[in-house]
């Protein structure tokens, strides 16, 4: 992939598994985190902007504080990522500081990139520190976040930053050199895919599962970052990790599949509804509905067919088509009990059934995103 270089992006986000950086046996990999320093250094001194999302705080734990490979319960977990966070954080700093590259080290949970005021906060922090010239190095907060709080793995974190910042394009460094047909460790006939122009249920269906017990996401964790990314204009990049020196190998032309930006990303305000980790509930609409949607209008009560999960008005809910597949997600006007109560009515009987005048739209087009194709309505 020699045509692909990427000292033609201004903004760039690393995103750098465990696996890459942690042995199981010795902890830190030193000479790789040089290495990979040594890019950043580069690519810093020909202008870009870097933004570093770094797992292997968990992994870096467990291994200093001796606790194998066994599983481990939760607050061993937690205390793992306390003592590894503090050890990677010195030890990015460390290896930009050769570079005269500052760190700062920024700790997300779920509700810092999906909640709007604390999305807006973390966003102005990390501004500043890369107006400053410092290098943000983020992770998700594992000392505190629990299974139903957490972003689940750093792919779809890494694309959330990378959307919430504006970058131009998002690195997933990992243990495989691309996208390919299938899984190539099962399937030896797998094919390599060069390009993505689009990522669509034919491009999902190529996706395996993680391959080190060091990681917790898989190729269809990358595919759900690249939907993210890609929706809001930034393009992406899947390459191998485990070579020294990993983004100058994709300077050097060896391989590395590359995700196309959407030609109509979404922008703004826009970008927070798509890039919702998990919806607090799903509309299910019609036929009807779903032209509506398609040709830029609002979701109307009388489309929805079926109404599910315990949102409150404001909260981001997916739309679905009658054949259950996501087509849109937006800011519900309803709580989810009169969302039930008024789904399938016009709007003339709204009031009548909850006893107030009430807004005329379930979900209004200002806050609307069509998914899948990055097309705004």
């Amino acid at each position: 992939m020699s045509a692909l270089s990427l000292k033609d992006y201004r903004r760039i986000t690393v995103k750098i598994g465990s696996a890459l950086l942690v042995d199981r046996n010795t902890g830190l990999k030193r000479d790789w985190l040089a290495s990979l320093a040594d890019d950043i250094g580069a690519l810093a001194a020909n202008g870009a902007e870097i933004l570093v999302v770094s797992s292997g705080a968990i992994a870096l734990g467990r291994t200093m504080l001796g606790l194998g490979r066994r599983a481990l319960k939760l607050e061993e977990s937690q205390a793992a990522a306390a003592v590894g966070q503090i050890a990677l954080a010195g030890a990015w700093a460390e290896a930009l500081g050769k570079h005269e590259l500052t760190s700062g080290q920024i700790l997300l949970t779920l509700g810092d990139t999906e909640e709007r005021r604390r999305y807006l906060n973390a966003r102005a922090t990390i501004s500043t520190l890369l107006k400053m010239k410092a290098v943000p190095v983020i992770n998700e907060n594992d000392t505190v976040a629990t299974s139903e709080i957490r972003y689940g793995d750093n792919d779809r974190l890494a694309a959330r930053v990378a959307t919430m910042m504006g970058a131009d394009l998002l690195v997933l460094l990992s243990d495989i050199d691309g996208l390919y047909t299938a899984p190539p460790t099962l399937d030896p006939n797998a094919e390599f895919i060069p390009v993505v122009e689009r990522i669509t249920p034919d491009i999902e269906a190529m996706a395996g599962a993680a391959a080190s017990e060091l990681s917790r996401g898989g190729m269809r964790t990358k595919l759900d970052a690249g939907k993210i990314a890609t929706g809001a204009g930034t393009a992406m990049v899947i390459t191998a990790g485990t070579r020294q020196s990993p983004l100058m190998a994709i300077e050097r032309g060896e391989r590395a599949t590359l995700f196309r930006p959407s030609t109509h990303p979404v922008k703004g305000y826009k970008t927070w509804i798509a890039g919702q980790l998990e919806p607090a509930g799903r509309l299910t609409v019609d036929d009807g509905a779903v032209k509506a949607l398609l040709s830029g209008k609002s979701l109307l009560p009388a489309g929805v067919r079926q109404v599910a999960g315990n949102f409150s008005r404001g909260d981001t809910v997916a739309i679905l088509g009658p054949d259950r597949s996501e087509i849109a997600r937006g800011l519900v006007a309803y709580d989810a009990a009169d969302a039930v109560r008024i789904a399938g009515l016009k709007t003339t009987q709204i009031e009548a059934v909850l006893g107030y005048e009430a807004r005329s739209a379930m979900i209004h087009r200002d806050d609307l995103v069509v998914n899948g194709n990055g097309i705004e309505i």
